[in-house]
């Protein structure tokens, strides 16, 4: 090759962990040495975990570097690209020398993530490099019809990956068979559920890639105009979306006649949400577009036959729309040869919580959710027994450890009271409280309900009223009767998704640790040890040595004794702020 390539990961979890300083470092010494090295920039690569990452291509291979702090450059530039001697410490993975981190690719099909991590997102030049485009110019070149696009995507098995799973070929049919002149095509870009970042991370690696399954899906349907709703805490996303869109139309790609097919003119808008959850509800998000409160209206009519400003409309999300291009580039028995029967293709997570490897995956429907943590995600973080994952974000549920046999397809989630969701992962612990989880989980849906359905709005206020009386040690007999009670109502009542499927995280650890919940309220104890107010701090005495540091960190003067002396914690003091059990150096304080 003629130039050493180094390559920086500025995705969002890069940038955090610090490449820009990295990358400007690189840069700086490359400038002022005058290094024949080209600097480029991509984004993520999944692995967040080893963040900021950086990859060298040179003649011998190439070697992806984890962990490169600004320290770190100029040893690798000196070591590696000076005296041709890549530093193996370092490496997380080459072509040269075994991975350090086994497992976390082994088993990836990426397709939705086939070009994040690979190309420079900023650029269109990169993208084509890779077949961007290429499936809307075989559209164009072949004069495939809009039916048969549709047809080929029904073929391909492909399901809504936004959460609800509908089969996104019939969705499109609907549209397309709608004989309005205006129709419109949107993403769903609000991606909202804690520990979920599968969609931004797409687009910040890969907005061209979305860009282009959206003029396919508008070519199909019969619309002239896309809108992308994103939620502005995503700025990263919106830049790079904002350059693509403008370097499409430069070079005619979006606009009239789009790649000189006859009469297809299209263009795209971005909407930035403001961050409501209850937007991530398509009419609640199309009310938003049009500038009205996002709040969610009944259906029917849907938004195939009424969606924005009353016209016919299909939304998808990001990953649904990124997987179009490589549907009709490579057929639809290509996509259809992964997954399960009723579960084509592969599925991107995002793995967080108490696990090692935490970032992104992409994996065929039907692999475990075992394999997913522990063959990928390197399993539990301090080598702690695996509880449980909640799946599905707030919308979700909370699947126990004797059912991670389970297979990762729309069903067989569904079969446990979660639901496949987004892809957002939450892995826990044996310290995690199921409890405390469920009402995490509880709060964030209560405070993100639009307020428009009474069940929704007040049911799951009084459902985390409950909720918080048991983990303060309140909790009375007849509460969890009571949570199963409202539960079941506010599922029936509500009018949209958000209220629908907010109590299934409080149903499923119910179903799945109903003991723990007994205890909450019988004991007063926390198995987990996980609610401070449940909390008992107790000295050992055969640890203690009288060091006095929980002493003299105490911020109620709960601690009494003598210097070497055994110390005693007087529990009517005690405010279990857990400030003994961590300034103590011998493992001298037990909490129950």
């Amino acid at each position: 090759m003629e130039k050493t390539q180094v390559i920086v990961g500025l995705g969002s979890c890069g940038i955090a962990a610090g490449a820009s300083k990295t990358y400007d470092e690189f840069r700086r010494i490359i400038q002022t040495d005058k290094l024949d090295i080209e600097l480029k920039k991509t984004s993520c690569i999944g692995m967040c975990y080893r963040e900021p990452l950086v990859e060298i291509i040179d003649d011998s291979g190439t070697y992806l570097y984890g962990e490169v702090g600004r320290d770190r450059v100029d040893e690798i530039i000196d070591k590696h690209v000076r005296k041709f001697t890549p530093i193996q410490e370092y490496i997380v993975q080459s072509t040269r020398y075994p991975s350090q981190d086994e497992g976390f690719f082994d088993g990836q099909v990426k397709i939705s993530l086939r070009n994040c991590g690979y190309i420079d997102p900023e650029s269109l030049e990169d993208y084509e490099a890779r077949d961007g485009y290429a499936a809307i110019r075989k559209i164009a070149n072949e004069n495939i019809s809009p039916d048969d696009v549709i047809q080929q995507v029904l073929d391909s098995g492909i399901r809504g990956r936004g959460g609800g799973g509908f089969p996104t070929g019939m969705k499109w049919k609907f549209a397309r068979n709608n004989e309005s002149e205006q129709k419109y095509v949107i993403c769903n870009a609000d991606e909202g559920d804690p520990g979920a970042f599968m969609d931004r991370s797409i687009i910040e690696g890969d907005p061209h890639g979305l860009l282009e399954g959206m003029m396919i899906c508008g070519y199909a349907i019969g619309a002239s105009e896309g809108y992308i709703y994103c939620r502005a805490e995503y700025p990263l996303a919106i830049k790079r979306l904002n350059i693509a869109i403008e370097q499409a139309r430069e070079k005619g790609y979006l606009g009239k006649e789009v790649f000189g097919i006859p009469g297809f003119d299209f263009d795209i808008i971005i909407k930035e949400g403001a961050g409501a959850f209850v937007c991530g509800e398509e009419t609640a998000l199309i009310a938003s577009i049009e500038g009205a409160r996002g709040m969610p209206r009944r259906r029917p009519p849907f938004p195939a036959e009424a969606g924005l400003w009353k016209n016919p409309t299909n939304i998808n999300n990001v990953e649904t729309f990124i997987n179009i291009p490589w549907i009709i580039q490579h057929g639809a028995e290509a996509y259809a040869a992964y997954g399960t029967e009723k579960s084509k293709g592969t599925k991107v997570f995002a793995l967080t919580g108490k696990i090692n490897h935490g970032g992104l995956v992409e994996v065929p429907m039907g692999i475990t959710i075992k394999d997913v943590i522990y063959k990928l995600g390197g399993g539990i973080t301090d080598d702690k027994k695996f509880k449980a994952v909640q799946l599905g974000g707030p919308s979700g549920g909370c699947i126990p450890e004797h059912l991670s046999h389970t297979p990762v397809d729309y069903d067989s989630v569904n079969a446990t009271g979660a639901i496949m969701g987004s892809g957002g992962m939450v892995v826990m612990d044996e310290s995690t409280c199921v409890v405390d989880i469920a009402k995490f989980f509880l709060d964030f849906t209560q405070k993100e309900s639009c307020g428009k359905c009474t069940f929704c709005r007040i049911g799951t206020k009084r459902m985390l009223e409950v909720l918080t009386r048991m983990t303060e040690g309140k909790g009375e007999e007849g509460d969890i009767e009571t949570l199963e009670e409202l539960a079941d109502t506010i599922k029936d009542s509500s009018l949209c998704g958000l209220g629908q499927t907010a109590p299934n995280p409080v149903l499923t650890t119910i179903k799945y640790f109903r003991d723990e919940y007994e205890a909450h309220i019988r004991d007063k104890k926390c198995p987990a040890a996980s609610c401070k107010q449940l909390l008992t701090y107790t000295v050992i005495d055969e640890k203690c040595t009288g060091c006095m540091a929980c002493l003299k960190g105490c911020p109620t003067d709960a601690i009494e004794g003598e210097k070497k002396q055994v110390h005693r914690i007087l529990q009517d003091k005690c405010i279990q702020c857990g400030v003994c059990f961590t300034r103590c150096k011998f493992d001298a304080i037990h909490v129950e």
